[in-house]
């Protein structure tokens, strides 16, 4: 399913595109979780396949997804990034959304639409 798709179906607003191509990439994997332990102990799939869907808005989760090689991280429940973190989220080449949907609620929409989990 494209990116396009994905912030489609969440009704997602951008917080930080670095790569505009990247909307039109195909992902088959979400990752998520709030605990960045988990994130970096269990994900299992293509990293480049890969979104992360977090409630955690901080400096942590675009560094995980960082170390776990994933560009796109979607936050929920409507939740903003601060200026610094975007400016970080820009330097990593971050394609960062927001969505007001709860992690629950987007993660039912985007299984029930073909995404798989990443967590082996």
């Amino acid at each position: 399913m494209t990116l396009n798709k994905i912030i489609e179906l969440l009704k997602a607003e951008p917080l930080c595109i670095s790569d505009p191509n990247c909307l039109h990439r195909s992902f088959e994997h979400v990752s998520a979780t709030d605990l960045m332990s988990d994130a970096l102990a269990l994900v299992q799939s293509d990293s480049e396949k890969t979104i992360l869907v977090t409630g955690l808005v901080h400096a942590q989760s675009l560094r995980t997804a960082e170390m776990l090689d994933i560009n796109v991280v979607v936050y929920v429940r409507g939740k903003i990034m601060s200026e610094h973190d975007h400016q970080l989220a820009k330097e990593m080449g971050m394609n960062v959304f927001t969505t007001k949907a709860s992690m629950y609620d987007a993660c039912g929409i985007l299984y029930s639409n073909g995404l798989l989990t990443a967590v082996v």
